[in-house]
């Protein structure tokens, strides 16, 4: 539906996660960004480890479907790794505009508080 996309890429577009895991269950393919919206660390690691690690574009990109799918744990690593927390994704919203329309408290909470820290200040 999404760009002659897969069927995997359409589950994570419209937030079908039991969808997308059922796939990937029955070995989907899983892209960077794919495994950022599923929550998938070890994958998206293993991505940001690979010899052609992904351009910072690509990394803020996997940062938004993150906060897309609610996965604090996953977009916390991104942002390590360098990630805009204020990119635009789909449909013009930012990160914490998606987290907060998927209902993703933690993920919202949290990136409000790093919306408030000084730039460079990790802490």
């Amino acid at each position: 539906m999404i760009g002659d996309g897969t069927p995997l890429a359409d589950a994570c577009a419209f937030g079908q996660w039991r969808a997308a895991f059922r796939l990937v269950e029955h070995g989907a393919h899983v892209t960077f960004e794919q495994a950022a919206s599923l929550g998938l660390l070890d994958r998206v690691r293993a991505c940001a480890a690979a010899e052609a690690p992904p351009a910072p574009e690509e990394v803020s990109s996997a940062f938004w479907c993150a906060c897309h799918g609610g996965r604090l744990a996953t977009a916390q690593y991104l942002y390590e790794l360098g990630a805009d927390p204020c990119r635009i994704g789909y449909g013009d919203r930012t990160p914490l505009d998606i987290a907060r329309e998927q209902g993703a408290t933690d993920v919202a909470e949290w990136l409000s508080a790093v919306a408030t820290k000084p730039v460079g200040d990790s802490a």
